[in-house]
C-alpha cells in the first residue's frame, strides 16, 4: 500500500529517523522536515533495549549499532553511602543483545539508513502548525499541503497539538542532570550502575569504549526546573545534591565540566494517535520518565508497526486505529513501569528500605534466573513479528 505514496516525516530525530526509514524501505517518497540547520551531535548516553534492537535487525541497522556501541554486561543496583552491591541483572543473553551508545551514534545510523532508503532529509525547516483533516503545515511561514505527515517532534510537537488538544503535563517533583564526563578508561566495565539513596539516584555507563562515561543524576526536590535537556546549570550543583554519597560517586560529579538541568514532567499518553492526514509517535505520543530506559526504544517500536499498518491497511483510518490499538496499551505499561522503579530507587533509609534491598541481594544470589524473567514481557517483546 505504500509504494509510491508520498509522505512528510516532522523531526529528524530518533523517531522520525526510524519511521522515515520503516516508510522508505517499503516504498513511500518520503521527505523529512527537521528545524535545525544541521544534525549535530547532541545529547547524552541511552540504551537500546533488546526490544529496540528487534527493530534496527528489521531495518537492516543492527551491524551498524555493533560497530558503534558495545553490547552491556550487566545493570547494577548499589547503596548510596558505601556503594555496596545490592542487585545485578545480567544481559549477556545472545538472544537479547543490549546496547549503551552515544545519542549521536544512534541518530548517525538512523539517518544514514533512511537516506539510503530513499527518503529526503530538509534542515532549516520550521514547522509550526498542521491542520490533520486538510493535511496542512505551515512551514517557516509559509503553508504546504501533504499527502500524510507524521508528527515526530517530541514533547512540543504541533502535530500532537492538534490532535490533542489541552492535556496540560504536571511537575514530578524530580530534577535531573546530564552529563558526558571524558573518561579515557578502556578498561570500565559495560554495565549501567545504579547508585540508589533517599530522594535521589545516580546512573553512569560507558559510552564509546569507555571514552565517554554518561551520567544521570535525579534529585527529588520542590525547586520547579525548565523541561527539556538544553538548560545548562552550575557543574558544581550535582555535586552538592550528592555529597552524602560515596566517595566514588562524588568523584565522578566533581569531574562534570558540563551539566544540563531538566524537570521531569508527567504528559498524558495522547487519546488521539492519527487522525485525517496526521499520526504521531514517540515522545509525541507518549513522554516517557527515563527510568526504566525506553524512551529511544518505544520510539523505534512506534515506527515500525506505523508503517506496517500503513502498508497492510487498506485506508489511513484503519491505518491509524490499528497502530494506536497495538501501541497505546504497551506504552502506557512502559511509562507506568518506569514511574514506579523511580520510587524504588528512592527509597528512605528505614525498614521498607532494607527489606526491599534484602529480597533484591537474595533474588540475585539464590534466583537469578527469575529476576532476569521479570523483564521478558519488555525486552523479549519484538514488534516485527507481530
Amino acid at each position: 500500500m505504500l509504494n509510491g505514496q508520498e509522505i512528510t516525516v516532522l523531526g529528524a530525530g530518533i523517531a522520525g529517523l526510524a519511521v522515515a526509514t520503516a516508510l522508505a524501505q517499503r516504498g513511500a517518497q518520503v521527505r523529512v522536515l527537521e528545524q535545525a540547520d544541521a544534525i549535530r551531535e547532541v545529547g547524552a548516553g541511552l540504551q537500546v533495549t533488546p526490544n529496540g534492537v528487534a527493530v534496527l535487525r528489521a531495518l537492516g541497522l543492527e551491524g551498524a549499532l555493533q560497530a558503534a556501541a558495545p553490547l552491556a554486561r550487566a545493570v547494577q543496583l548499589r547503596d548510596f553511602r558505601r556503594g555496596d552491591p545490592v542487585f545485578r541483572l545480567d544481559l549477556t543473553r545472545p538472544d537479547r543483545p543490549y546496547h549503551l551508545t552515544h545519542r549521536a551514534d544512534l541518530i548517525n545510523i538512523l539517518r544514514q539508513g533512511a537516506s539510503e532508503a530513499g527518503a529526503r532529509i530538509e534542515l532549516g525547516q520550521h514547522v509550526t502548525g498542521v491542520d490533520p483533516e486538510a493535511g496542512q503545515m505551515l512551514v517557516n511561514g509559509h503553508t504546504e499541503t501533504a499527502p500524510l505527515i507524521i508528527g515526530a517532534g517530541g514533547l512540543h510537537s504541533p502535530t500532537r497539538a492538534a490532535l490533542n488538544p489541552g492535556g496540560q503535563p504536571f511537575f514530578t517533583g524530580q530534577v535531573a542532570w546530564r552529563s558526558t564526563i571524558p573518561w579515557d578508561d578502556p578498561a570500565t566495565p559495560p554495565e549501567a550502575t545504579i547508585h540508589m539513596g533517599p530522594g535521589r539516584h545516580l546512573v553512569t555507563y560507558p559510552l564509546r569504549g569507555g571514552a565517554l562515561l554518561n551520567v544521570v543524576a535525579v534529585e527529588e526536590r520542590d525547586a520547579w526546573a525548565a523541561e527539556g535537556w538544553h538548560h545548562r546549570d552550575d557543574p558544581q550543583a550535582p555535586w552538592r545534591a550528592f555529597v552524602d554519597f560515596c566517595p566514588e560517586v562524588r568523584d565522578i560529579l566533581y569531574r562534570a565540566e558540563e551539566v544540563y538541568l531538566w524537570g521531569l514532567f508527567r504528559h498524558p499518553v495522547a487519546r488521539n494517535w492519527g487522525q485525517g492526514r496526521a499520526a504521531i509517535l514517540g515522545d509525541a505520543a507518549h513522554p516517557t520518565l527515563p527510568f526504566l530506559a525506553q524512551g529511544a526504544n518505544m520510539a523505534l517500536e512506534d515506527a515500525w508497526v506505523l508503517a506496517d499498518c500503513l502498508d497492510t491497511h487498506a485506508t489511513t483510518e484503519a491505518a491509524f486505529a490499528t497502530y494506536q490499538a497495538r501501541r497505546r496499551p504497551r506504552a502506557a505499561r512502559v511509562i507506568d513501569a518506569a514511574s514506579r522503579n523511580a520510587r524504588n530507587y528512592h527509597l528512605h533509609p528505614g525498614p521498607t528500605r532494607a527489606a526491599a534491598h534484602l529480597a533484591l541481594k537474595l533474588g540475585t544470589r539464590l534466583a537469578p534466573g527469575l529476576a532476569a524473567r521479570r523483564f521478558d514481557w519488555l525486552y523479549g517483546h519484538d514488534v516485527t513479528r507481530h
